[in-house]
Parts: C-alpha cells; sequence; structure tokens
C-alpha cells in the first residue's frame, strides 16, 4: 500500500522497505484492508524516518500498530497537536516513537514517522482501513491499492502543501496480496490489472471465496481489482450491531445500518434523453499529460487520449446545445469567451484547436480556471455539465472542493481521473460536490468508454424533491448519518447511512422509502429491512458511518457556517471514540518499555516516494520546476498550430467526417473507412435516395457490422444519425438498408438502426 521505497542511507540508497503484505476481507460492498509493512534501519546510527503515501480518499483508518522484535505497540488516536507533541518528546528522549497522521490539505495522502529505529533493527507497521467499494459502468465493484503518489504541484507563490516527496527508481520489494470475499448475492468473477491465482469458492451457493495475487508482483503499478456479483443492483440492507462496551445512544454504541439503493427510471423517461444543456469541457494541459497511459505496448500518451475523447464527446452533442472547452496549467485559456451554441461552424472550429492540444502550460493549477467558468453566467433551461480531465496532482485538494460545493446549485460535475497517482480525494470529491459521477482511467484502460458512460449520466434527466422516509416500530427513530442525497443515476448506487436508537418490543422490521421526481414525474422506490443484526460482525459499518459524520462537519468546518471550535472538538470525540482517522487527529504509540534508551545523533531520513515508473522518462521530465503564475485573465494568444497526425483508428476516423446534424457526405474519405472506393461507394446508391442519406446508412451498417463492441463509445453518434435520417422522411429507406448490408457484408435490420 505504501508507495515509497523505503528510507535512504547516507550514500542515498534506498534500501529498507523489505516486504509488503496486503489482506483485504470484503463483505457485499465494503472492504476491510490490513496492510503490514517491514522496514529494517540499516544506517550504523539511530534513525527517524518520515514516510508519505497514499490511501483511497474514502478510506477510514482504523488501526495503527508497530511490532518491534516480540514487542507489539498499539498506537491510539489522539487529538492531532497533542499527539505530535507527545512523538516530539518520546524521540527526543530517546524512544521508540510512531505516528500517523492525514495531510491538512487531501485527504488521500497520509505521513507516518517514525522515531528512533536501533541501527540493525526490524519494524513491522500494520495499518488497517475500511472503505466502501466504488460501483463502475460495467456493474463491477472496484477497489484499488494505490503504489503511485504523483507529486502534487504547488504553485511557486504558495508555500504550504503536500509534503514534497521526490522521485525514487528501482522497487526493492516485491507484495503479497490476499482477497477473502462473502457475499449476499452470488459471487460471479473477480478480476484485476495484475496476474491472480484461481478464484476458490468455499461454498456450494458461491458466495463465500479467496484469491491471492500470483507470486513474485513487483508493486510498480496501482493493483486493481474487479469484483462481479450476479445481482449488483439489488438493494441491500445490512444492520451491524453496537459495541457492548459503548454508551448506548452513543453512534458506536446503537446499531447502524447501511442501505444501497439502485433507482431503476422508467424506460419511457430513458429513451428521450435531454437535448439541451451547456457543456464545459476542462482539460488538463500541464507537463505530466505528456506522460504514457500505461507501460504496456501500444500505449497512447494521456493528452492524445484527451484529445480522441474530446473528438467523440463533440461529435456525441446535441444540436442546439451549448459548450465550450478549457485547456489549463499554471495558467488556463478557453476556446470561447464564453460557451457558444453547438453546430456545424463552432464544432469545426473546435476540433481543429483539440487536434493542436498539446500538453505545455506547466503546472496543474485547477482552481482559477473553475472561479472563472463558475463567475459565468448560466444559459436558462440549460443545465451546466462539467467535464474535468487530470492526472489529479494538486496541493489545494480542499480549497477546490469547497469552491465545487458552493456553486452545487448550478451545475453537475463529471471527473476524470487518468493514469495511476491521480488523486482519488481530488476526483471523487470533485463529483461527490458537484453532484455528479467520477470514474478513473488506469492501466489499458481507454478513456472513452468511460466518458460516454458519464457524458450518458449528464444526458439524464435531473431528478429533484429527493426525499427518504423511515417507517420503524414504536419505540425506535432513525438518525441519517449520512449528508443527504443530492442526486441520483439510473443504475448508479446511492448509500445511506443511518443508527437506529431505542427498542422495539413488537415489530422487527423496518421500511425505507426512496421519493424523487423524474421529469415532475413522482417515483419511489422502497426497501424492508430487518432492525436486528443477524450476527456479530465487527464494526465496518459503523466506522464508515462515522467517516461520513466527520467528512460533513470537516466541510461545514471548512465553510465557516458555525463555531468552528465546537466542531473541531465534535470531529475529535468521535474520530476518538469511533477509532477512525480524521483531519485533525493522529494515530500515535510510544514504546515505554524500552530497555534501552537511544542514544547518539539521530539521522533524519525523508522518504523518496515513487513516482511512475522507470520509462517515465517517455513523459520529459521527472520533476517539474514551478512555473511562473500567468496573470493573463485566463486567455493567451493562440499560435497557429502545427498539421496534426492523421486518425488512424477507423472508428475515429468516421467520427470525425460526422456533421454536427447527425449525417455523413458520401465522398472518398468516408469509402477509405468502409475499406472501398469512392466509385464503389457511389454506383451502388439506390436511384431514389440523396447521397446523404445513403452515406448515413451505411455509417449506421458499418457501425453496427464492425464496431458492436465499441457501441457505448459511439451510441450517440449513431442516435444522432437516426434522428437525422428520420427528420429527412426518405423514401426508399427498407431497400437502401438492404442494399448498404450488400455492399458492406452486414446483416443489420431497419429497426436495429433506430431509422
Amino acid at each position: 500500500m505504501v508507495n515509497c521505497c523505503g528510507l535512504v542511507s547516507e550514500k542515498n540508497q534506498p534500501v529498507p522497505l523489505k516486504s509488503i503484505s496486503v489482506e483485504l476481507q470484503v463483505k457485499d460492498h465494503v472492504v476491510s484492508v490490513s496492510s503490514s509493512l517491514q522496514y529494517v534501519n540499516e544506517e550504523e546510527r539511530p534513525l527517524e524516518a518520515v514516510f508519505v503515501f497514499p490511501l483511497p480518499a474514502d478510506a477510514a483508518v482504523c488501526h495503527f500498530s508497530a511490532k518491534i522484535g516480540e514487542q507489539e505497540i498499539v498506537a491510539e488516536l489522539q487529538d492531532k497537536q497533542s499527539a505530535r507533541d507527545q512523538y516530539d518528546d518520546a524521540v527526543s528522549s530517546g524512544q521508540q516513537a510512531f505516528l500517523l497522521e492525514e495531510s491538512d490539505e487531501s485527504s488521500d495522502v497520509f505521513k507516518l514517522s517514525v522515531g528512533c529505529l536501533s541501527p540493525g533493527q526490524n519494524a513491522v507497521i500494520t495499518i488497517v482501513y475500511v472503505m466502501e467499494l466504488s460501483v463502475q459502468a460495467d456493474h463491477a465493484l472496484r477497489f484499488c491499492l494505490p503504489a503511485v503518489l504523483n507529486p502534487r504541484y504547488t504553485p511557486a507563490a504558495s508555500a504550504a502543501g503536500v509534503p514534497e516527496v521526490s522521485s525514487a527508481c528501482v522497487i526493492p520489494y516485491t507484495l503479497s496480496l490476499s482477497v477473502e470475499v462473502r457475499s449476499s448475492d452470488r459471487i460471479s468473477r473477480l478480476e484485476s490489472s495484475c496476474p491472480l491465482d484461481p478464484l476458490v469458492f468455499l461454498d456450494a451457493q458461491h458466495t463465500h471465496a479467496t484469491v491471492n495475487l500470483s507470486a513474485g508482483h513487483r508493486f510498480d503499478k496501482d493493483v486493481e481489482l474487479l469484483l462481479y456479483y450476479e445481482n449488483t443492483h439489488q438493494p441491500t440492507a445490512v444492520v451491524e450491531a453496537g459495541a457492548a462496551a459503548a454508551q448506548p445512544g452513543s453512534l458506536m454504541g446503537d446499531p447502524v445500518l447501511m442501505i444501497s439503493l439502485y433507482p431503476e427510471f422508467p424506460a419511457d423517461v430513458m429513451s428521450s434523453l435531454a437535448s439541451r444543456g451547456e457543456f464545459v469541457f476542462v482539460v488538463d494541459r500541464s507537463g505530466s499529460m505528456d506522460c504514457v497511459m500505461h507501460h504496456g505496448k501500444d500505449a497512447q500518451m494521456r493528452i492524445q487520449s484527451a484529445r480522441d475523447t474530446l473528438l467523440l464527446l463533440l461529435k456525441s452533442l446535441p444540436m442546439g446545445c451549448y459548450f465550450n472547452i478549457y485547456g489549463f496549467g499554471s495558467h488556463f485559456e478557453s476556446f470561447f469567451p464564453q460557451s457558444v451554441v453547438y453546430s456545424e461552424d463552432t464544432m469545426g472550429e473546435a476540433l481543429n484547436r483539440v487536434k493542436n492540444m498539446k500538453a505545455d502550460m506547466g503546472g496543474t493549477e485547477i482552481l482559477q480556471p473553475l472561479k472563472h467558468i463558475y463567475s459565468q453566467p448560466c444559459y436558462p433551461d440549460h443545465p451546466r455539465q462539467l467535464f474535468i480531465f487530470t492526472d489529479g496532482e494538486v496541493w489545494n485538494t480542499k480549497e477546490v472542493l469547497d469552491l465545487v460545493k458552493s456553486h452545487v446549485n448550478s451545475h453537475r460535475c463529471f471527473s476524470f481521473g487518468i493514469g495511476e497517482g491521480a488523486s482519488t480525494a481530488l476526483i471523487t470529491g470533485m463529483a461527490r460536490e458537484g453532484s455528479g459521477h467520477a470514474q478513473f482511467i488506469t492501466g489499458t484502460d481507454r478513456m472513452q468508454p468511460k466518458v460516454m458512460q458519464s457524458l450518458r449520466f449528464a444526458l439524464q434527466p435531473v431528478v429533484d424533491s429527493i426525499s427518504v422516509d423511515w417507517s420503524v416500530p414504536e419505540g425506535v427513530t432513525v438518525e441519517m448519518l449520512s449528508p443527504p442525497i443530492n442526486t441520483l443515476f439510473q443504475g448508479q448506487r446511492a448509500l445511506i447511512y443511518a443508527q437506529l436508537k431505542g427498542q422495539s418490543s413488537g415489530t422487527a422490521e423496518g421500511a425505507v422509502t426512496l421519493k424523487y421526481k423524474l421529469k415532475d414525474k413522482p417515483v419511489t422506490n422502497q426497501l424492508q429491512f430487518a432492525l436486528k443484526p443477524t450476527e456479530d460482525t465487527g464494526r465496518t459499518i459503523h466506522r464508515l458511518a462515522a467517516r461520513s459524520v466527520i467528512r460533513s462537519l470537516e466541510l461545514e468546518m471548512r465553510a465557516g457556517r458555525a463555531e468552528a471550535e465546537a466542531i473541531r472538538s465534535r470531529i475529535v470525540e468521535l474520530s476518538v471514540q469511533a477509532g477512525v482517522s480524521s483531519v485533525h487527529t493522529a494515530f500515535i504509540g510510544v514504546n515505554k518499555d524500552g530497555k534501552q534508551t537511544i542514544t547518539g545523533p539521530l539521522l533524519q531520513r525523508r522518504v523518496p516516494v515513487r513516482t511512475v515508473a522507470a520509462p517515465m522518462a517517455k513523459c520529459g521530465m521527472l520533476k517539474r520546476a514551478a512555473p511562473k503564475m500567468s496573470h493573463s485573465g485566463g486567455r493567451s494568444i493562440w499560435t497557429e498550430p502545427t498539421e496534426p497526425e492523421p486518425q488512424t483508428d477507423p472508428l475515429l476516423q468516421l467520427v470525425s467526417l460526422q456533421k454536427a446534424s447527425g449525417c455523413w457526405e458520401l465522398n472518398a474519405s468516408l469509402a477509405t473507412v468502409f475499406g472501398k472506393t469512392e466509385s464503389e461507394v457511389t454506383n451502388h446508391r439506390p436511384a431514389q435516395v440523396d447521397g446523404s442519406v445513403w452515406a448515413t446508412v451505411l455509417a449506421l451498417i458499418w457501425l453496427y457490422s464492425c464496431r458492436s463492441e465499441d457501441q457505448v463509445e459511439w451510441q450517440f453518434v449513431a442516435m444522432k444519425a437516426a434522428s437525422w435520417i428520420r427528420s429527412q422522411k426518405p423514401e426508399g429507406l427498407s431497400q437502401c438498408v438492404r442494399d448498404g448490408n450488400v455492399l458492406l457484408g452486414g446483416h443489420v435490420t431497419e429497426n436495429t438502426l433506430g431509422i
């Protein structure tokens, strides 16, 4: 889990991290992760080391311990300042001490300080965290073990920021990883970005299974696991018993309920996707976007993948909507002074600029372009949809999230983390605060299908008047622990945490009802649940609920809406009570029983953190100097670009030839995509059919015949084309489709084409 190379010796050799062992325990939609890291001091003097490493932003760290020789020190949570003081006192008096704290700037970066390791001494450090598994477009549940922490770009003007990390090259350790899955639903399969041993089922129902990472994995990239259940979309309710030792009435003392709901919208609503909206695409053009997407064969550069994705997006937009494109680095620029109406001309101008976008804008400053976008007035009846693409290397994550949240009523935000090391706090946070959806593009993932999935969400009608009602027997009350639900998408999970207070002598069942309005039609989803926990299954759900409350309180505190000191005290109290980390607490462990006090000067070592693996040379610089800030008011002079490389993928070639209205023209370029000559295509045209109708029918037949597996990418392009054909009311359409099938060797019906 820790992505550093350990300490560095006096000769600057990274040496002491010897092994990482990770155990995952998955229960339905949540996972508990236990990571053990073995370090050894190979210096000739006592050592103090600082490690900076990534954790998923939504993780709740709930245990931290260190084993030195045969002795185990279990750390306790305390107020952060008092923990730091205790650590400093212990280290200065020669005692061994360990401090684990969350970064003030970003909830996905942790700092671990290890004080006073004697020469030759071993330490095994164990960190346990719990988290929800995110749902992917194909209904998989995703878990990612981050190996990479990208250096966070801090502009020269700002002294604050995430602790500085430098890059190291060789990874001198391997990783062992075991996974155990228990589910109320049948497990269908488990996939990974890394080689796995075969999945072993431990029961006949296929609800309990184990799998291990194949031996010898070099921990040089994120480990991504995708878990597929047979009925992911089944709503579920889990009640977890309170801790017997905790105070009844407190969050840890009462039972806590976790509800997973999957709203299913009526089919007639889903078939009519919105034709209105303002679509603003914000693309990271910092130097790091010149890296490859992954280190496999034929990997694209990140900026090239972003250009291809923008081509698909621009061609998929509905006529009559508004759009604009921003590029940002240490300054920003927009294609148009404000969003413009989508037409053949504006689309053409935008595409010409997209072809020449480069990763040439320095550092990663996302705050200023966002402020500029939010300062622009919205268009009536055109809801603003923001699409943000970044490899997520910013230093002021919390400031960015607060800005997005303050404009939640005027837009939806869809975010995309590109490449390994993209900040989960930034990417998931922007989508959460902006009522949108987050996607991560890692390993050999292609960006286009994930982005088009989010475009489908953006084109879905906005759900409003969302309410959650509880029906419980007399004597029982329900206290919601989750923030109010402010966004719902078709088929996407909504998670609710609630505390069950009091006792019931009668009914052992309750119900939760989710109500909302969709295009002014009321919709209701209901789920029954048992009030009594089935078994004592630990405190995972309590900890996740506490984490949810703590995050809401932290936001409230930063917004300055209430007495800051009172909220801070509440956060510290809840964090300590639940045993869950927060920005205001830290884990502290001191070895008070050490036989000897360590004497002699302490070597202080800052641990180098691995950026992306050795082939990084392809990305240009390993570490960027902070560029000078630009105060150009967001506009920079547009220079005449060089001729772009032609598209090589036939699908992108076909899409690039489509007109904004949805049709194609009959010409040599189109014929080339089909593998035909222009005369072959022209000579087969039925006499009564117009050239553009013939070209558009052929394009649709080719898409359904030759690229059906990529339908998620071209679905909107095809919908526009079919809509355009219907608007032309052409004669002889059936003959046209038959002739097109003969020419292209297809077997596609008019019905399939939607015409």
